[in-house]
């Protein structure tokens, strides 16, 4: 008998999981509250590691694809001290595939290939225990039964009030981006200064960095402490007031990396929040939670990765195991608890020491995990 299943949301995780479903020939309900695939930015580049989102697409059957759209020259990382001085400066092997750089678009269109995404169907509550099954109610007032639903949502997710009571909370660190597009044209200086990949500069308690996308576009994320409502006396539309208002954040720094501001086309406001780091719920029949949903941690390369390993991982489990679907997902979430909890640790951490009253800690961090 076939069960079921829906997984809520149509990010990295969700997608890997009904892709690898469908791979085994399970059919799956893909819910999306965005109205269309291109409702709204994609976002930047995500780094896919060997043993993780690699392997997630390596069970989808999807390596060679990927191979062919991403990115190993984006591996290459650049550091800046505030004055323009580079301090160090990594470029990977020919044959680097440690972590290669790929689109969010690119990879979400390769993992959704021939899915069904429902899309413009907004969750607002998921039911269990119900006499049917678990109760999925849509903002449209529709409501649907399965078996199980997965919640793979992020980080404000419908569906995980239905296991946990516990929200995210503010870090104390606000990231806000912009973009340059066509910088190679455009922008040569910037082009030269960011390289083939990454470009970072750590000041105290704030950094810059630029990552490149595909075709020539650059995404610009200014991270430093602050106040939730730092912003609140700034109208968000007011693209010179917010422009001024980082660029006194950032006052003395070299004038070539304060340009990565100057031309930035639009600001977005995106205060960092966290889940508790050994985020864990009593398990509830027929409900799961994977990627951001389950484990939201700081933006350091884990996030995505996890959720599409986690996804794979699940979803062979229970192509495998259809008989005992409630001790499957029992299984899954045991491993995903420890394994998210190591890697919790890892980025709370890290972001501890990328937004650091001493600099020298975020440097120092770099040659730890990725040696000169």
């Amino acid at each position: 008998m076939r069960h079921r299943i829906a997984v809520v949301g149509s990010g990295p995780g969700g997608l890997t999981f009904a892709r690898v479903l469908h791979r085994h020939g399970h059919a799956v309900a893909l819910f999306e509250r965005d109205p269309s695939p291109d409702a709204r930015p994609p976002g930047g580049t995500l780094d896919l590691h060997e043993g993780m989102g690699q392997l997630a697409l390596d069970k989808a059957g999807l390596m060679a694809d990927f191979q062919k759209l991403s990115r190993p020259e984006g591996q290459a990382m650049r550091i800046l001290d505030t004055d323009g001085t580079v301090l160090r400066d990594w470029r990977p092997r020919p044959d680097e595939r440690a972590h290669p750089e790929i689109d969010r678009k690119h990879l979400r269109d390769l993992l959704r290939g021939p899915l069904d995404v429902q899309w413009g169907r907004g969750v607002t509550k998921v039911v269990p225990g119900t006499r049917d099954g678990v109760r999925v109610e849509f903002a449209d007032g529709r409501q649907e039964v399965f078996d199980l639903v997965v919640g793979a949502d992020g980080a404000w997710s419908r569906v995980r009030p239905a296991v946990s009571s516990v929200t995210p909370h503010y870090t104390g660190v606000t990231t806000v981006e912009t973009s340059l597009d066509d910088v190679d044209r455009r922008h040569p200086d910037l082009a030269r200064l960011i390289g083939d990949g990454s470009m970072a500069v750590y000041g105290a308690n704030r950094s810059l960095t630029a990552q490149r996308n595909s075709g020539g576009h650059v995404k610009v994320y200014a991270k430093f402490r602050a106040p939730q409502d730092w912003h609140a006396d700034l109208d968000p539309a007011d693209i010179e007031a917010v422009r001024a208002s980082l660029l006194a954040l950032f006052d003395g720094w070299a004038a070539p990396v304060l340009d990565l501001l100057r031309h930035g086309t639009a600001f977005v406001h995106r205060p960092l929040h966290v889940l508790p780091v050994a985020h864990t719920w009593p398990h509830v029949r027929g409900v799961t939670l994977l990627g951001d949903a389950a484990h939201l941690m700081p933006p350091l390369g884990a996030g995505a990765n996890l959720a599409m390993l986690e996804g794979a991982e699940l979803a062979e489990a229970v192509a495998a195991g259809p008989e005992d679907l409630d001790g499957t997902v029992r299984a899954f979430e045991e491993r995903m608890w420890a394994r998210a909890a190591k890697w919790a640790e890892i980025t709370t951490a890290g972001l501890e020491r990328l937004v650091s009253p001493d600099p020298a800690t975020a440097l120092a961090l770099f040659e730890e995990v990725q040696p000169s």
